[in-house]
């Protein structure tokens, strides 16, 4: 962590002179269990992870927000009275939470910063809502708001929906906002309450990223949220979080085989979260490990988001002694995979999972042993 801070105000101050009045930091994360729940009103259990957007920063005394990115070694500009959405690409994340606090009415002030993030891209990660958070704790810090994560989490997800296009759910900028270091939070995705369960002693969060990309995702992911859109209203509830294993396995037989087959995931996966926090708090290690694994197969088997990649990667890390459960986590069709384990057997498990791993595919995996951190963050402030 001092590294990042150092590298960030190190830029700053070359590109800007002189040192900037805050940092701020904020995390990507991963899911440990409850994977496409958040947008059928369900439970999701993510964490922040210790990879993060960090971002330097001082006020400006005009209403410009001037930033260059590290990572695309390019300078980006805007002004807070005429924002208007085009291909920015990276910028546009800055901008649309710009547009949606200001929507919200927060009086917003300029500011000058450096931007970069060690939150792999594309890998399921949520790399975008961190940059959204950090954003947003960005222009909180320099106007003088008050932090309510639940409220900063809202705004960008409707920065994500409606200035980037992108219809996610809550999970990524809630966890961003509202992660706690050791704990992972039980999210409510209909009421957005939220629960912090303590890691079990002596395990540690893996992981694991295939190398490839995620094909089909945005396409395919439209098409899951319409079938589960369609169950919900077989079912005659507002969403699939309100229908029981009883009263699916009573009436489904009366829904066409995919979406039966949507639905019993969505249904089961809401479940096992909720016992996976049951788990967490007895400090079940071993039962976690194989609520994580019926996730798997569920996602592969029934919501068929899975990947050849990612389900080799699963394979190969559940055959680990140090293993105790394994699953794709995200969006699906290539990204990560998450595993758990004996936090003592790490450095083995990492070299042995990433050797099998290329061994079986031929891709070259990255692997990340993380642990749980607190969300978007002011972390240095200098008067």
């Amino acid at each position: 962590m001092a590294v990042e801070k150092h590298h960030v105000a190190e830029h700053f101050a070359a590109r800007f002179g002189g040192s900037p009045k805050w940092i701020v930091r904020s995390p990507g994360r991963v899911n440990l269990i409850g994977e496409h729940t958040d947008y059928n009103d369900g439970f999701v259990l993510p964490l922040a992870i210790d990879r993060a957007i960090w971002m330097a920063l001082r006020p400006r005394d005009d209403r410009r927000v001037s930033v260059y990115s590290i990572d695309y070694d390019q300078p980006g500009e805007f002004s807070l009275d005429s924002l208007t959405k085009e291909d920015g690409g990276w910028i546009e994340y800055l901008k649309g939470t710009a547009w949606s606090l200001q929507e919200a009415g927060h009086p917003l002030h300029g500011f000058e910063g450096v931007l970069v993030g060690d939150v792999p891209l594309g890998a399921g990660l949520s790399s975008s809502a961190a940059l959204e958070m950090a954003t947003a704790r960005a222009f909180a810090v320099v106007a003088g708001l008050p932090w309510d994560p639940i409220a900063m989490a809202k705004l960008g997800q409707r920065a994500e929906n409606q200035w980037i296009g992108v219809n996610c759910g809550i999970m990524d900028q809630l966890i961003s906002a509202a992660g706690q270091a050791d704990h992972a939070l039980l999210i409510d995705c209909r009421s957005l309450q939220t629960e912090t369960v303590p890691f079990p002693p002596g395990v540690a969060v893996v992981v694991l990223d295939t190398s490839t990309r995620r094909g089909l995702v945005d396409s395919e992911y439209n098409q899951r949220r319409a079938q589960c859109e369609s169950a919900a209203e077989f079912f005659k509830v507002s969403a699939l979080r309100d229908v029981s294993l009883e009263l699916f396995q009573a009436l489904a037989h009366d829904l066409d085989e995919i979406t039966q087959r949507r639905a019993l995931h969505v249904i089961t996966e809401n479940d096992r979260t909720l016992q996976a926090v049951e788990a967490m708090r007895r400090g079940d290690v071993a039962a976690l490990g194989v609520l994580m694994d019926k996730s798997h197969v569920s996602l592969r088997d029934d919501y068929e988001v899975s990947s050849d990649a990612l389900n080799a990667m699963v394979e190969v890390a559940a055959a680990h002694e140090a293993c105790y459960g394994a699953r794709m986590t995200g969006a699906g069709f290539g990204g990560c995979a998450v595993a758990l384990i004996h936090a003592e057997d790490a450095e083995d498990f990492v070299q042995a999972t990433a050797a099998a791993y290329q061994e079986k595919t031929g891709h070259t995996p990255a692997v990340y042993v993380c642990r749980a951190t607190n969300g978007a963050e002011v972390v240095e402030t200098s008067d």
